[in-house]
């Protein structure tokens, strides 16, 4: 009998729970011979290795290459349309952002020399080494074209070079993504497919910016619509960004300076298009939100910098993902 017993007197009577076979009714759960693991590590410790990566250098860094090449490919775009003034100070803001993501990049790896021995080698596979090749191949151009436009000497060869510069321009505003998210840090990982999108809406608003504040209003007719766009892109895709990751979104949702670069970069967009309404009377206007857009700008790239470290230093944020794609692969084996 499965679930009862004869006793010696020929009555029937119920097994005891030692002996009751699993799924009886005697037995009302199952115990398990050790607990459920947690979202712990070893004595708290995180599950990754921290970065490096120190945020003044390559935040900072991120924010800069991607003003730089955004602001080249305006500049390009300007010096094809008949906007001087407003090719010559996307120009001069490129070649300065140029400098500083350089000097933060160089500053981060510790020796000058470490960007040269870069060189010897062309990885397809290594967003660190293709983005050497692009900062190499991009900066001539960009220093031609700055000092072309700013001294009004061999025009040709500086128009030639701020078109060279403008093509290259949108690899270094969104190659810093696929660099971060080849890494293991967990936001920055599962983040691939948005991050691109969101660092080239950035690039766009800053580089928008940089025309607004150097330019007249009459000539920033592309900034102010590059400003609209570009923050326009980068907000969509932050919030389908933080959708997508589910849980793993929580260090984005938490981050103030995301949720102020988003604020700051659609104010300064908006108020642009009222500025370039207004004609000239618009002019400080168009001014603050310019700085409005390079502020909302850096705020995101440092907020993205953050989060992502949160994230590495939690272990929650690396079993999650972990367990998703272990649970997804065996439904698909049990599908089959």
């Amino acid at each position: 009998m499965s679930q009862t017993d004869v006793r010696l007197d020929g009555s029937p009577g119920l097994r005891s729970e030692r002996e009751a076979t699993p799924g009886s009714a005697g037995r009302r759960r199952e115990r398990l011979p050790v607990p459920r693991a947690d979202f712990e590590s070893y004595y708290g410790r995180p599950v990754l290795n921290e970065p490096t990566w120190q945020a003044p250098d390559i935040a900072g860094y991120l924010f800069l290459g991607g003003l730089a090449g955004a602001s080249s490919t305006l500049a390009a775009a300007a010096e094809l349309t008949g906007r001087p003034r407003l090719a010559r100070a996307c120009k001069a803001g490129a070649v300065c952002a140029l400098g500083g993501s350089l000097y933060a990049l160089i500053h981060d790896l510790g020796r000058p020399e470490r960007f040269v021995n870069m060189l010897r080698v062309f990885k397809v596979t290594s967003p660190m080494s293709v983005g050497t090749w692009i900062l190499t191949g991009y900066g001539p151009q960009a220093g031609v074209a700055a000092a072309a436009g700013l001294t009004g000497m061999f025009p040709g060869l500086g128009r030639a070079a701020t078109i060279g510069a403008g093509l290259a321009g949108p690899a270094l505003a969104t190659y810093t993504a696929a660099l971060i998210c080849d890494t293991a840090v967990p936001v920055w990982h599962e983040g691939h497919r948005e991050m691109p999108f969101l660092f080239a809406g950035s690039a766009a608003a800053a580089a928008g910016g940089l025309g607004m504040l150097g330019a007249p209003v009459s000539e920033a007719g592309p900034a102010r619509r590059a400003a609209l766009l570009g923050a326009a892109v980068e907000c969509v895709a932050a919030a389908r960004m933080e959708r997508r990751l589910g849980p793993l979104a929580e260090p984005l949702k938490r981050s103030r300076l995301l949720r102020a670069g988003e604020a700051l970069s659609l104010l300064g967009a908006v108020a642009g298009l009222v500025a370039g309404r207004r004609g000239g009377r618009g002019r400080l206007m168009a001014m603050a939100a310019g700085a409005a857009l390079l502020a909302g700008s850096a705020c995101t790239r440092f907020g993205i910098f953050r989060a992502g470290m949160e994230s590495a230093n939690d272990p929650k944020y690396t079993v999650q993902p972990q367990r998703r794609r272990l649970a997804k692969a065996k439904a698909e084996r049990d599908l089959r």
